[in-house]
């Protein structure tokens, strides 16, 4: 399969130029990796979410239209409009469900993963990167969760989930409409990190 169609990709296969793909923080992650990793310096692996993994979900859950339809009655200067329309957002996308084929996905990569560092179960961090269709170079940083210490495939699943549905948080949205970009012309990749101890990483 062609690398722009993938639903996830090893940080080893990203580099700055795949930002229209996994965003901006995950492409420069995929770039700091491959970069250090061939001068000799250990960098924790990981993988990423593609935008690809974002809109099969948004498909297989039928969410499009109805996330269109919420967005119908949306005033953008009225706070409680903000906060309405981001609260039925965030239910639609929590109680859609990973299909059994995306899981596998995320199961295959995590598996391997933590069989790199000997491990049944690694812990890693689960961060958002997003990914503006019109604005690929448009900057999110602090527009959403990041999750730490998350250990087995249940938890790792959540996390995902939990991602996916900070897409509406009232800030997300109101950052995209301040920014002028289409509110569902959006995705988010999602990076997957072995975690480091602090006391290793300094």
């Amino acid at each position: 399969m062609d690398k722009d169609q993938k639903h996830i990709l090893w940080f080893s296969e990203i580099s700055k130029s795949d930002i229209a793909l996994v965003g901006g923080k995950n492409a420069s992650l995929g770039e700091m990796f491959s970069k250090l990793t061939n001068e000799g310096i250990n960098v924790p692996d990981g993988f990423a979410l593609t935008s690809n993994f974002y809109w099969q979900f948004i498909k297989e859950n039928n969410l499009q239209e109805k996330l269109e339809k919420i967005f119908t009655g949306f005033d953008p200067q009225n706070i409680r409009s903000l906060q309405k329309t981001g609260k039925k957002c965030r239910y639609l996308v929590m109680k859609s469900k990973l299909s059994k084929e995306l899981k596998k996905e995320i199961s295959d990569f995590y598996r391997e993963l933590s069989n790199k560092y000997k491990q049944k179960e690694t812990d890693v961090a689960v961060r958002t990167s997003g990914v503006a269709e019109d604005s690929p170079t448009t900057s999110f940083a602090g527009q959403f969760e990041t999750f730490l210490n998350i250990k087995g495939e249940k938890k790792l699943f959540a996390a995902v989930k939990q991602s996916l549905t900070s897409t509406f948080t009232d800030r997300a949205i109101a950052y995209r409409e301040e920014n002028k970009i289409p509110q569902l012309k959006f995705a988010l990749s999602i990076g997957v990190q072995k975690m480091v101890k602090s006391d290793l990483a300094s």
